[in-house]
């Protein structure tokens, strides 16, 4: 870790976010999450239907005058944060139609490159008061890394066990902040009014960091990411222009605890050791003439003493002979073959740790 950044970890910078990226080294961020202005552009007073007034953004901090200022400002940070990203880092850019496509437009022409564009779509979303547009139910994340040659970070296995032990997908279906979890100021109104859900953060800061990385937000306001990355034992640095905001911010962040859970220290990342089938039979852990099941419980066919399966019609490696049975042109063994003890169907994967730990031993 770069010892001219250990000043700035698990602290919120006050001030203006270019100047104060500035100070970040470069090279030395693994994830950037920014929530940005918007620049909501809104046209006159929003009114409820029951003609109450409608608190959205109206916030000095998301006034601009044209575009043009707005893409300077939006060129300004985010040539910073390609600069102070690993090489091997990536960014979250979230957004909504008023300016997603002006920054996605920037980014590609700064050199990032755009991983996914993550929808998210929100459930319980402010509706279209007027009845003049379609309700607004989705804003849009940006995933890039700084170039297309990074070897970024990227959890599949924690994020499909998380969806089900399904892929997860770039549509993520989460509720707006509201109830417990909105901050409120002394007189019970909204502490700031675009505090994200905590659980979307979750999701990307999980999925694209690891532990003990540098988390960095350059628009911090209520400290979404900074509570989220404490929780996930990663560091994090904040930039935040209001003092209100930063005082809340802190508030949040010191009573988070921290969960060091195997799940948030990626243990589903880890790759399996090498073994293969004909080692576990010559070490006892599975016999000669094995009968191996799908997860269905279904026979498929029995091991033989090279560690290929007989299914009566080929003998294959589990790899072909799973590949076979689920007409696939390739498929893991490892994650289709079951074997029986007792009433219990069991993945033979699991012999390959119980062999490891037994190697190591000796």
């Amino acid at each position: 870790m770069n010892k001219s950044l250990d000043k700035f970890l698990n602290t919120i910078l006050e001030g203006d976010c270019v100047t104060n990226l500035a100070l970040i080294p470069d090279n030395s961020i693994d994830l950037i999450f920014a929530d940005p202005p918007y620049w909501m552009q809104t046209e006159g007073e929003l009114l409820r239907t029951n003609g109450a007034k409608f608190n959205g953004v109206e916030d000095h901090w998301d006034k601009f005058n044209t575009y043009k200022e707005y893409d300077e400002f939006s060129e300004k940070w985010l040539k910073e944060c390609r600069r102070i990203l690993k090489p091997n880092g990536s960014i979250w850019v979230i957004g909504s139609f008023q300016n997603i496509y002006r920054l996605g437009y920037i980014m590609q022409n700064l050199g990032f490159w755009i991983l996914n564009d993550i929808i998210w779509s929100k459930p319980n979303a402010v509706p279209n008061f007027g009845g003049t547009r379609y309700q607004n139910s989705h804003e849009t994340l940006l995933w890039c890394c700084p170039s297309q040659k990074s070897k970024y970070t990227f959890n599949y296995k924690t994020m499909k066990h998380l969806n089900g032990d399904k892929q997860d997908k770039s549509v993520w279906d989460i509720s707006i902040c509201i109830g417990g979890e909105r901050l409120k100021d002394e007189s019970g109104k909204k502490a700031h009014s675009t505090q994200k859900p905590e659980k979307l953060l979750y999701k990307a800061i999980l999925s694209t960091t690891q532990p003990n990385d540098i988390v960095l937000d350059p628009f911090f306001g209520s400290g979404t990411t900074g509570a989220v990355a404490k929780r996930l034992s990663r560091n994090y640095i904040g930039i935040e222009m209001e003092q209100k905001y930063i005082e809340a911010a802190k508030k949040r962040i010191e009573e988070v605890k921290i969960e060091n859970t195997d799940l948030h220290n990626l243990s589903l990342e880890v790759k399996p050791p090498r073994v293969n089938t004909k080692q576990l039979i010559d070490s006892g852990y599975l016999k000669n003439g094995e009968s191996l099941y799908n997860k269905k419980g279904e026979f498929i066919g029995n091991l033989i003493s090279n560690g290929y399966v007989n299914d009566g019609t080929d003998i294959l490696s589990i790899h072909k002979m799973s590949a076979k049975h689920l007409n696939l042109p390739n498929n893991n063994g490892w994650d289709y073959f079951f074997y029986k003890r007792g009433n219990e169907f069991v993945p033979i994967s699991n012999l390959r740790y119980e062999y490891s730990e037994k190697q190591n031993e000796q």
